[in-house]
């Protein structure tokens, strides 16, 4: 029963969770993500303070209960073209992404008392994570079988769940700090492997591996009480044990491997102002892929495994606002941007990992049915903004050597793109004000 327990929360709450922000998700919940994911300085729900600011939920009173449930679809598309057998020409196809829907849950719980300088909080969201299924294709180079030069099916799945436990404190009935420690629960899929050694029949197929980490947040938050509020928070990276998989070769023979992949540190701002009927929030975020395992290398090891997926520092900014002229009606309006992290020279090693969205534009209201108990509900589009593109890369000693970086193969290409949507509702309850 024991087992039960966090097996149970990590299935339900990061089952094919897909993001928005490099492996990132921009958002927690149907508020927070209908305001683009600012809220370090605008808490208008207790997922959003919880999830980028945790100073933030002392600005709530009384016991509150957020629950939210989307359905996510992407179509992610892999392009890719090698040299023909003939001097100046080339192959060429396209394959795309055969995933399917994902749920997307958030659950969280503020509880404090009103005058009191403490409030306490309890989250379980699914804050990131990656997937693609491209299958086995005659026509797309990149997804022809091994035995013939290419990669066949080409799977991922990455599902991260967080569980943060939260102190807020107020030092003044304007300024307030907040330390979140958080415990993290991972499992990452990949088919081929390429974290592995490949043999004469190629890269392995392997089982999904799980993962376990710990890291905290802390955040600072300022309320002027004129309208404008200020907000700063760090999340530190979320450090992981490896990933141990159990592999097997297309000519039956097994082997193991390990691989370490860390959660990176975030960095956030945010200003909010409120006024009237109106609610406007900004948030910008740093994300330090560059310092983190399984990101900051990349390349071939000696034995022709992949090092990393060479991810460089993204840059996030989160646009909401909120009016509140329509009695028992808030409606909201949010826009995401990110810069993609991912540079031509290693876009061959991230077929994988494709959600990489650059502009994301969310719609959301709620209804607030009574003094307790209200509804939301969400829209969100994505896209990819373009292709990310690059070479195709083989580990042969002598093409790393005359073609570098990583052995480019002239004359080839790889690039994806996506979009994505997701329709999310939820409610909040107050259980005492």
């Amino acid at each position: 029963m024991k087992s039960f327990v966090p097996k149970f929360l990590f299935l339900l709450f990061s089952i094919s969770s897909l993001a928005q922000s490099g492996h990132i998700m921009q958002g927690v919940g149907s508020v927070n993500m209908s305001m683009g994911g600012a809220a370090t300085a605008q808490p208008l729900d207790i997922s959003g303070a919880l999830q980028w600011n945790p100073a933030a939920v002392s600005t709530f009173d009384g016991t509150i209960l957020n629950f939210d449930i989307g359905l996510f679809f992407s179509s992610p598309t892999l392009y890719s073209t090698v040299p023909g057998q003939q001097p100046g020409t080339s192959v060429s196809g396209v394959t795309e992404d055969d995933r399917g829907i994902s749920p997307m849950p958030a659950l969280a719980f503020v509880w404090g008392k009103e005058g009191s300088k403490h409030t306490f909080g309890f989250s379980a969201f699914g804050i990131s994570g990656f997937g693609v299924t491209f299958p086995e294709s005659m026509t797309n180079p990149i997804n022809m079988p091994q035995s013939n030069q290419g990669f066949g099916r080409i799977e991922s799945d990455y599902m991260l769940l967080q569980i943060g436990l939260t102190y807020a404190y107020e030092i003044s009935d304007k300024f307030s700090v907040g330390v979140q420690p958080t415990f993290n629960f991972a499992s990452l899929e990949l088919m081929p492997n390429p974290t592995a050694n490949p043999n004469g029949s190629g890269y392995p197929s392997t089982d999904k591996a799980t993962a376990t980490g710990i890291g905290a947040q802390i955040g600072l938050f300022y309320d002027s009480k004129t309208g404008f509020k200020a907000g700063a928070s760090y999340k530190t990276t979320q450090y992981f044990n490896d990933f141990e998989f159990k592999n097997v070769y297309l000519d039956n023979s097994t082997a193991s491997n390990s691989f370490n992949m860390d959660y990176p540190a975030i960095y956030s701002i945010g200003l909010g102002y409120s006024k009237s009927d109106f609610d406007i929030a900004i948030d910008y975020r740093l994300v330090d892929y560059e310092n983190t395992d399984g990101f900051s290398t990349t390349g071939w090891t000696q034995t022709y495994s992949v090092k990393g997926f060479g991810w460089e520092n993204i840059d996030i900014i989160s646009v909401g606002v909120q009016y509140k002229g329509i009695d028992k009606l808030p409606l909201r309006l949010g826009y995401t941007y990110s810069s993609n992290p991912i540079n031509e020279d290693v876009a061959f090693f991230n077929i994988p990992a494709t959600a990489i969205i650059k502009n994301a534009f969310q719609f959301g209201l709620t209804y607030e049915a009574s003094e307790r108990f209200s509804l939301n509900a969400m829209y969100h589009h994505g896209d990819s903004g373009g292709k990310t593109s690059g070479q195709i890369l083989n580990p042969d000693p002598s093409l790393i050597q005359n073609y570098p970086p990583y052995g480019a193969i002239p004359g080839s290409n790889v690039s994806y793109d996506m979009t994505t949507d997701l329709v999310m509702v939820g409610f909040k309850y107050i259980f005492n004000k």
